[in-house]
């Protein structure tokens, strides 16, 4: 199955392939992998969707945070979260196509039956950007197909999440609000590390 974790980790180099070796080592594949800024100017967002069994997300999350640089670890689930993607897809829409020009009237009408909006209009194609469900995005590619369109080129992101609702306790204090531990622990959600077997020691090396 499918599991979704929202990490928080430490903005320097050297992250990303620390983090995917990890995956490498405990033989999880990475299904998509989306990196960018958090709310902090020196932590870095990561939301990584890896397959692996329904029971290995414990597992997962304690290799994680057994890294230093790791500062959170948060699974977010579907009916738990907001999941995203950002797709551009480019389809050939020039005099030669089989529809000719008025092969990009139908493009989009297709574009506003999923929502998606044109982005760039070039004498030989048109590109689409969309935002929404893998599902919906892989539906809107499948229609292009299925109606004799040849797609260019395609750009996904991968999935990102976020929690709905619920606030850890950092969101809570950037908020100004008081928690109930406002102790100098920052994420009190993180697990004893002491207590993990050290299987990825020489990461931290």
């Amino acid at each position: 199955m499918l599991h979704t974790f929202v990490a928080l980790v430490s903005d320097k180099p050297g992250v990303l392939t620390r983090v995917a070796s990890l995956f490498r080592r405990l033989n999880i594949n990475i299904v998509s992998l989306t990196v960018g800024e958090s709310e902090r100017n020196d932590i870095s967002r990561m939301t990584i969707v890896c397959e692996a069994p329904e029971n290995a997300a414990h597992r997962i999350k304690a290799s994680l945070y057994k890294l230093e640089i790791t500062v959170d670890v948060d699974e977010v689930g579907r009916s738990e979260g907001v999941i995203r993607e950002l797709c551009l897809i480019k389809v050939a829409a020039g005099p030669n196509e089989p529809n000719g020009l008025h092969s990009r009237s139908q493009i989009f009408e297709l574009a506003n039956v999923f929502r998606a909006r044109v982005v760039d209009l070039a004498p030989e194609s048109i590109m689409l950007e969309m935002t929404g469900a893998a599902s919906k995005i892989e539906g809107l590619i499948q229609v292009l197909r299925e109606s004799g369109y040849t797609i260019l080129e395609v750009s996904r992101t991968g999935r990102m999440a976020m929690r709905r609702g619920k606030h850890p306790s950092r969101v809570l204090k950037a908020l100004g609000t008081k928690t109930a531990d406002d102790a100098p622990v920052a994420f009190p959600n993180r697990p004893v590390t002491d207590d993990l077997p050290n299987q990825f020691a020489e990461d931290e090396a």
